[in-house]
């Protein structure tokens, strides 16, 4: 199912050739009020599902509420002030959750980089379906993590808004609507890549 057409389609300066769902695809904190059926919000973990994961543990676990329903609710007191404000806006919310342990109780140093790659699988299937992700820092982890119960071992490491891309900037702060049609920007490739030491790197 798509949406597209309500897409504002931001300024992408890629420097080399990139697929049109990593280039098109950006966090927006403007939704239509569609509703996210749950057949679509089961592909969008299925895609997720389906990310690599070190050791194959899967430490990854979601709390997912749909807008009117007491989860979403549950997990709306829980963001940052900030994001309350534009959240709301979203049909669906979410919390993604690691298990910081592996299965035999040691810790799990890759678990936040397995739940980011469910969470970047998920985001670009949502793309492809006219679906928006955007992802939050601004929740209370401690609070939201006693809030569902998980065990101590747990870390809500991130909330997530989900919903149809929409063109009206109308429904936002003032000070957040010019953020909807700003330029994407990204560190020069030479900023971050290390041909060799952090110190003597070699330019590609």
């Amino acid at each position: 199912m798509s949406n597209s057409t309500n897409q504002l389609l931001k300024e992408t300066p890629n420097d080399h050739p990139i697929i049109d769902v990593i280039k098109n695809r950006w966090s927006p904190r403007a939704f239509t009020d569609m509703p996210v059926s749950q057949t679509d919000l089961q592909s969008l973990f299925e895609a997720g599902r389906w990310a690599a994961s070190s050791n194959n543990f899967q430490p990854w676990n979601f709390v997912w509420g749909i807008k009117g329903s007491e989860t979403y609710d549950r997990i709306m007191k829980h963001l940052a002030e900030f994001n309350q404000s534009w959240a709301k806006n979203a049909p669906v919310l979410m919390l993604g959750v690691i298990d910081t342990k592996t299965p035999d109780g040691k810790d799990n140093y890759h678990a936040l980089h397995d739940l980011g790659q469910f969470s970047a699988n998920m985001a670009l299937q949502a793309h492809s379906m006219g679906i928006a992700v955007h992802q939050m820092a601004g929740v209370d982890f401690e609070a939201s993590k006693k809030e569902f119960e998980f065990p101590e071992q747990f870390h809500v490491a991130t909330a997530i808004a989900v919903g149809y891309y929409s063109n009206d900037l109308e429904q936002l702060p003032d000070d957040l609507q010019s953020e909807e049609t700003k330029k994407r920007e990204r560190k020069k490739q030479n900023e971050f890549l290390f041909n060799g030491s952090y110190i003597h790197r070699e330019e590609l």
